[in-house]
């Protein structure tokens, strides 16, 4: 136990921080010249001069790790879950220019071809992107073992200490670890709040403090007590602690970007346009090329469908349903009909159960396998849906017997996008029936998180993952 402890200690040390980056940066640096060195070795007996090429390559790894300074590839989500592949790509590309440039314009590495110049690329990426997933492999091993780079307190055993500290078991990474909760009104909170200890209370503090256990104190009092938190900030101040106000997560629970200026004033931005600038264009752009290609892979299996409704039971193939879209505006969703037509439920005033008598035996599949939702590719086209959002609810849904704007008060947050053939939400385990208001509840919060994180590469990961989960569930029926 003292040996982890001490191992902790170490790894929570700022000097270890910036040993690791500079060794990273080492690490960058003769990735980069690598490939090249190798192709120098293969080479060998075909290049007149072997040291003017190797300080060549000592000069663009050089250049290469200045490019990822600049790209900001060292800064603190160095650290983070974060995959961080765009950004790796596209330093990795700025740096391979400058090689392009050394090869084309100044005539410096002549020996190679077009396509070795590529193979190095290619290269470059691919051992880039595996010292990637190896660190993030180290950091969750560190993670498991209950070592971060800082250790952090919450001070306040508070209703929002207790969001913020389940917010960090969800989301945290190596970067910081919360250990407990200070509060000097022990009487209230002794034990445990939030699965973790309350170590003590102001005293306890300042002794973890000056013995370096705790290198970072969360102040999570309600921001009413003004002079309560001027007084601890005033007396935290003297130790060597980083102190931090944490926010009112309710308040917060929806930013996107946390804190925005205006006219040099530090603001919390509590809310904003999720699609801004070039997004819009991009996303229906990546809408219209997605569902087209789609349409053209899945109509000859959409075709037997048809065939296949149209035999089970009379009535029409396609089922057409008023759903919520953009802004809340009622938009017409098609389907295939998995119901009989006579006990169509045009509003969903009543949710499906396992064993619906309404459903047909195609329905029960088609439904199942969620093959009923592929008409909704022409709802994409028409521009009425996304390939990837929140999916749309009918008018009369229900949770519990509670229509769901009545049972989450931020239900309509998630009409600022339009809605989507599949989303956040479904891909993490939340489609199909919602009988419980804590369905509904993660659902909204899944979809909630989706826009405030919208981009392209998001969309394409969500439909990557979307066939998988699709055919793991049993939620569905």
């Amino acid at each position: 136990m003292r040996a982890q402890s001490t191992e902790s200690l170490l790894l929570s040390k700022p000097g270890f921080v910036q040993y690791f980056i500079a060794f990273t940066r080492l690490l960058h640096g003769f990735t980069s010249v690598l490939p090249g060195f190798a192709l120098l070795w293969m080479l060998d007996g075909g290049i007149a001069d072997q040291r003017y090429h190797f300080a060549l390559l000592v000069f663009f790894g050089l250049i290469t790790v200045l490019v990822f300074q600049a790209g900001g590839v060292y800064n603190d989500d160095l650290f983070s879950k974060r995959l961080r592949f765009r950004l790796m790509f596209f330093s990795w590309l700025a740096a391979f220019s400058v090689l392009v440039f050394m090869h084309q314009v100044l005539g410096l590495f002549a020996f190679l071809s077009p396509q070795q110049l590529l193979l190095w690329f290619l290269a470059g990426l691919t051992l880039y992107g595996a010292e990637r997933l190896l660190l993030q492999a180290i950091l969750r091993h560190f993670i498991r073992q209950g070592r971060h780079l800082q250790n952090a307190v919450i001070l306040g055993g508070t209703e929002n200490g207790e969001r913020i500290a389940e917010y960090m078991r969800r989301n945290g990474d190596i970067r910081l670890g919360i250990i407990g909760f200070i509060d000097d009104r022990l009487s209230r909170v002794n034990g445990e709040l939030a699965e973790l200890p309350v170590l003590g209370d102001s005293k306890t503090l300042e002794q973890l403090i000056r013995e370096e256990r705790v290198q970072q104190v969360l102040v999570a009092l309600p921001w009413s007590a003004e002079n309560r938190i001027g007084h601890i900030v005033s007396r935290l101040r003297r130790l060597p602690v980083s102190v931090l106000l944490a926010p009112d997560m309710l308040a917060l629970r929806h930013a996107h970007n946390r804190i925005t200026e205006v006219a040099g004033l530090p603001m919390f931005n509590a809310s904003e346009l999720p699609l801004r600038g070039w997004s819009p264009l991009i996303k229906r752009i990546e809408d219209l090329i997605l569902a087209g290609l789609a349409l053209i892979a899945v109509a000859p299996l959409m075709l037997l469908i048809a065939i296949a409704i149209k035999l089970d039971s009379p009535g029409p193939v396609l089922f057409r349903q008023k759903r919520y879209g953009y802004n809340n505006r009622l938009i017409e969703v098609y389907k295939f009909r998995s119901m009989y037509h006579q006990m169509a439920d045009a509003n969903a005033e009543r949710q499906t159960v396992r064993g619906d008598a309404r459903i047909t035996r195609v329905g029960a599949f088609i439904r199942r396998s969620s093959i009923d939702e592929l008409p909704q590719l022409f709802n994409v086209l028409l521009g009425s849906m996304s390939m990837v959002g929140p999916r749309p609810h009918a008018t009369a849904t229900k949770a519990a017997g509670v229509l769901f704007e009545d049972a989450v008060e931020a239900y309509s947050a998630r009409h600022r996008v339009k809605p989507g053939i599949t989303g956040w939400a479904q891909i993490n385990g939340y489609r199909g029936e919602t009988d419980t208001l804590e369905k509904i509840e993660r659902r909204i919060e899944f979809d909630l998180e989706y826009i405030e994180h919208w981009s392209v590469w998001f969309d394409l990961y969500i439909l990557f993952r979307t066939v998988p989960a699709l055919v793991f569930t049993k939620e569905a029926y």
